[in-house]
């Protein structure tokens, strides 16, 4: 049976504030728990007025705090950006405090723009180390071995799961390399979602964390009661991904009613080619969309990117999603 999580981004609305963001993203976690999905994770990003999980580890506790049996984590931490000692320490408290609960996805891309780069004190070419450091961060949080003079304390022995996370074949490469999950970031940039799949799959090798090949990969969701309620409620996401491609970082905007309003041609072919593995309708739409992904990418688990203006009606897409794939 395929898993069912939540990629959250704690998106900000028009007319609401920041604070209210996270506190929405905290109570989506618990009924998503309640729903029987499997874990709850948030991306790291920074310098977009619309997202608030740039301090990843923190907003991780926020919503672990407030729930029991959830798998909470990144999805991901752009290691790049830190030092893998630090995410050692950071997440080997948070699994310390939430023991068996906590994950850490990692990507190798800076998750922001290259002015916001340089003011995290990141050289570009970090990304090259990224095999080197997800290495490093993986003994960090083992058990201490002889002789060993740096311990990340708490994080030593806590063997908090990795993942690799990315959008391009070089992830897959990597995480069948090191015999860890892998998830793919289909929910914005699928281009290459079957050639990844494909490559981890033949080149995967066992692990002492993983034993086979692990699949997860993430799609956009928007499920409602009518197909035509979805695909009004879809326009807020569709606005936002037209924004990215102008290079404008707005809040989350209210559904309109005729998105091509909104986007030209060029923006609408950018915007779309970016949200081609989205899912968007009716519970039996919803159903049936969700199994051709499956059927294509034999996934272990989806990871729902449910992003909508109104909270309530978010809460209503989950659940559907949760009915129509038990």
């Amino acid at each position: 049976m395929t898993q069912l999580s939540i990629l959250e981004l704690g998106r900000v609305r028009e007319g609401s504030d920041r604070r209210a963001a996270l506190n929405e993203a905290r109570d989506l976690a618990v009924h998503a728990e309640q729903l029987g999905y499997q874990r709850f994770w948030v991306a790291e990003h920074h310098n977009m007025a619309a997202v608030t999980t740039a301090a990843t580890s923190l907003v991780i506790q926020h919503i672990a705090a407030a729930t029991k049996t959830l798998r909470v984590g990144a999805g991901g931490v752009m290691l790049p950006n830190h030092a893998p000692y630090i995410i050692a320490e950071q997440f080997g408290t948070l699994a310390t405090l939430y023991p068996n609960r906590i994950d850490l996805g990692l990507g190798r891309a800076p998750g922001t723009d290259p002015m916001t780069l340089r003011a995290l004190r990141r050289n570009p070419a970090s990304s090259d180390h990224f095999p080197q450091d997800v290495l490093e961060l993986q003994g960090y949080l083992g058990p201490v071995q002889p002789g060993q003079s740096i311990e990340a304390v708490p994080g030593s022995n806590t063997n908090v799961p990795l993942w690799i996370l990315g959008s391009s074949l070089f992830g897959a490469q990597l995480a069948a390399e090191l015999g860890l999950p892998y998830g793919f970031a289909s929910h914005f940039a699928p281009q290459a979602l079957d050639g990844a799949l494909r490559i981890y799959r033949e080149r995967f090798k066992p692990s002492a964390q993983l034993s086979e090949p692990y699949v997860l990969i993430g799609t956009n969701v928007i499920a409602a009661e009518t197909d035509a309620e979805a695909r009004w409620l879809h326009t807020s996401q569709q606005m936002s991904f037209a924004n990215l491609v102008r290079g404008q970082r707005n809040l989350m905007l209210p559904p309109i009613d005729n998105i091509d309003d909104y986007w030209s041609p060029m923006e609408k072919a950018q915007a779309s080619q970016m949200l081609a593995c989205s899912v968007v309708g009716s519970p039996a739409t919803v159903k049936a969309g969700l199994d051709k992904l499956i059927d294509r990418t034999q996934a272990d688990e989806l990871m729902i990117v449910s992003d909508m203006f109104d909270p309530l009606k978010r809460f209503r897409s989950v659940e559907i999603i949760s009915q129509v794939m038990e």
